[in-house]
């Protein structure tokens, strides 16, 4: 398996670059900001990142256990030469400055609960058929389970599968929430840890292709997707996945028989 620096010497003749010269601005001075500080915060091992093609679109679907999950993420993509789109909150649009970088690298807004919100899937839509790479996160946000393991993925990552005949590239990260865990409101640089990202084969979603896109068919693809990326957590955890996603409608009922039963 080729290293992250090899790889990327590898494929700069197929070195994806922002379309614009403010785009490409952009890009080198996030890299110039991310790189040092992933590297500041943690120890990066990275395994499978030739699984991420070269050139042409691809869908990369990812686990979400903490806010800096982004910046590696981004990190990642851009070691394999490409560039880093992801479908971040629109609310990012707001904040001066970071409104230029995420236009200028071609961000994807994700209007939630609002008329809008069908706009988000659309520029994603646009963005697989003009060949670029999609990051998602299934979770919706980060996982609420304590353990960290996936909570039941959200339908847009089956509709964006089955829609496009593109690679659909499963991924797995562990050892950010130990840096910023957003629930407990810890912030924990030191001592330094260490941050793993495996990435997969892509998924065989052929038999889906021209499946009606019903709500029992994306139901199946996401859980497919994700489940994948559940197995891939587990291989850096080294811990055997539970077999169920984590639901925390599901985890209230269970807590209410159990109080119901000491009563």
């Amino acid at each position: 398996m080729a290293e992250p620096a090899s790889l990327k010497r590898s494929r700069k003749r197929t070195k994806e670059r922002p379309p614009t010269l403010m785009g490409r601005f952009w890009l080198r001075l996030a890299a110039v900001v991310f790189y040092p500080l992933t590297a500041l915060l943690s120890r990066v091992r990275v395994h499978g990142l030739e699984n991420i093609p070269a050139t042409g679109p691809a869908l990369l679907v990812l686990n979400h256990v903490s806010h800096l999950d982004p910046l590696y993420d981004a990190v990642t993509v851009h070691r394999a030469a490409r560039v880093p789109r992801f479908m971040a909150k629109n609310t990012l649009w707001n904040v001066p400055v970071l409104r230029n970088v995420l236009n200028g690298v071609e961000q994807i807004p994700v209007f939630r609960q609002t008329a809008d919100a069908r706009k988000s899937l659309e520029a994603a839509h646009d963005a697989l058929e003009a060949g670029k790479i999609v990051i998602i996160y299934p979770d919706g946000t980060v996982t609420k389970d304590p353990e960290g393991w996936p909570m039941s993925p959200k339908p847009g990552v089956a509709r964006l599968a089955v829609e496009h005949d593109v690679p659909i590239v499963p991924a797995a990260r562990w050892g950010t929430r130990d840096v910023y865990d957003h629930y407990e409101k810890k912030f924990r640089p030191f001592p330094r840890k260490t941050v793993h990202v495996r990435i997969g084969e892509p998924l065989d979603l052929s038999e889906y292709r021209d499946a009606p896109a019903d709500a029992p068919v994306l139901r199946t693809v996401s859980e497919l997707a994700m489940s994948r990326v559940r197995e891939l957590l587990g291989d850096i955890r080294e811990q055997q996945p539970p077999e169920e996603f984590y639901s925390a409608a599901r985890r209230r009922d269970q807590q209410t028989r159990s109080d119901d039963d000491r009563s």
